[in-house]
């Protein structure tokens, strides 16, 4: 860090916390719990953007500034005074989308964001390119920085409930057929993260202070040390074969009560591939999930990068109760299981 970057050295009106946050996607799955753990701090205004004809549910206590992306303008004001702008969407939303939001962002003079830059680790090279995640996550980086902001983005594998629960196309598992499909053997472990478990570490990030207030103070943990980094979180490393055993647990069933088969990892995302270039989107989660799986192939960041759980005070979670959780989604026949968005 340079000598000058301290609190104490910076123009006058500088706030040394993030205070206003706007969240684009707050009533959609992860922008939901990034607004519950922010509001929890009660050291943030959070302010949900959407379209004006949106009728997502928002958590209470939040704000709304509606916007027209026909009309960047909008965007713009309703970007004015806010310390920091987090991206959720879909990775079906037009792909300008983003670019509009950042641009909006630099213009209304906010200094952090936090990308559209959620799931697997693309600064490994070969997993964001077969992943076909490449592009639009650098090229939004490259937007943010070259512009001087601060950038930070969260590395927490895919989420776990959604994926447990998201039938075979996804972790595997079919609960109403009581079936799975392992990769390989299935003992391939991977990071995986709950939507609690990022929100927390969102909302941590968001509450440190961004500098040092002085020298004295230059061993605390700041945003400042976060700036256009990447920040690994996880709730567990676990393999199928560990998430079958947890849904036994919470079942009660044994594997004999299960249909089990096996699949190539290489074979299944090639499979995907193919069926995304035909036209068929579901080839897409076919492709992305069986790549994270690949033996080797990234999906296990916390052995190779370490994570910043005990950093930021994160909890140790409960494996069956979030499988449980996980299995009423599936069974209730929720919205999450139904969604696209990885």
């Amino acid at each position: 860090m340079a000598p000058q970057q301290y609190a104490k050295d910076q123009p006058q009106g500088f706030k040394n916390r993030i205070e206003n946050i706007a969240i684009v996607g707050a009533g959609g799955q992860i922008g939901g719990y990034l607004a519950k753990h922010l509001l929890a701090t009660g050291k943030h205004n959070v302010t949900a953007i959407t379209r004006a004809d949106s009728v997502s549910k928002l958590p209470r206590g939040i704000k709304v500034a509606k916007v027209d992306y026909g009309d960047p303008s909008t965007i713009v004001d309703a970007l004015r005074g806010q310390d920091a702008l987090l991206i959720t969407l879909s990775v079906f939303v037009p792909p300008d989308t983003q670019a509009t939001l950042i641009n909006a962002a630099i213009e209304a003079g906010v200094p952090w964001i936090m990308p559209n830059d959620w799931g697997t680790d693309s600064t490994d090279d070969g997993l964001a390119k077969d992943t076909m995640l490449t592009d639009a996550r650098w090229q939004a980086r490259d937007l943010i920085e070259k512009a001087g902001l601060g950038r930070v983005s969260l590395v927490c594998g895919f989420w776990y409930e959604y994926s447990l629960a998201g039938a075979a196309v996804r972790y595997g598992f079919d609960f109403k057929t009581r079936s799975v499909v392992f990769y390989d053997d299935g003992n391939t472990k991977i990071n995986t993260s709950t939507w609690d478990q990022a929100g927390r570490a969102v909302a941590k990030l968001m509450s440190m202070k961004i500098l040092p207030e002085d020298a004295a103070d230059d061993g605390s943990t700041t945003l400042s040390r976060f700036r256009n980094q990447f920040v690994y979180v996880s709730s567990f490393l676990i393999s199928q074969k560990d998430m079958f055993a947890s849904v036994l647990r919470v079942t009660g069933t044994t594997e004999q009560d299960w249909t089990v088969t096996y699949e190539d990892a290489h074979e299944r995302y090639k499979a995907g591939v193919s069926e995304l270039q035909s036209g068929n989107m579901d080839g897409f989660p076919k492709l992305l999930y069986a790549r994270v799986f690949w033996r080797g192939g990234g999906g296990d960041f916390e052995s190779v990068k370490g994570t910043s759980n005990n950093l930021l005070g994160l909890p140790k979670e409960d494996l069956d109760d979030r499988t449980k959780a996980a299995i009423e989604m599936a069974t209730e026949g929720s919205r999450m299981t139904r969604t696209r968005d990885p």
